[in-house]
């Protein structure tokens, strides 16, 4: 299970106000993005939520890669964004790739600030060190 997992939380993002609340517009951004880095989509299930008034409010979306998954999570309301983007890396090494992903998405966002992480992960072996 050797992988890189990013993780963002983004604030303030000045994109369009319809791209965070948006599901199809959203789809394709992520959907696209994988594509553009190389990476596999497989499938994908984005919800559309609706406010009480019956307006389009925030996006909770996934699409699954053969590589693994991008999961993003929007709040129109205050702007804000989280991302999620982790690659296996078996067969190939996708870490450029899943920061080519990551950085199409995020641009796209343009988050005022952003908390971001990169979490190497993989098997733990005998020595209680994770294996590259």
């Amino acid at each position: 299970m050797n992988g890189l997992h990013l993780i963002a939380d983004m604030y303030r993002c000045t994109c369009t106000a319809d791209l965070l609340c948006d599901q199809s517009k959203l789809e394709k951004l992520c959907v696209d993005a994988c594509m553009n880095a190389g990476l596999t989509p497989l499938g994908t299930y984005f919800h559309q939520f609706m406010d009480e008034n019956g307006n389009k409010a925030g996006v909770t979306g996934n699409v699954v890669l053969a590589e693994s998954h991008l999961a993003i999570h929007t709040w129109p309301e205050n702007n804000g964004v989280t991302l999620d983007v982790y690659v296996c890396n078996y067969s190939r090494d996708n870490s450029d790739r899943a920061r080519q992903t990551f950085n199409e998405v995020a641009s796209a966002l343009a988050p005022g600030e952003m908390a971001s992480h990169e979490v190497i992960r993989g098997e733990i072996n005998a020595a209680g060190v994770a294996e590259s």
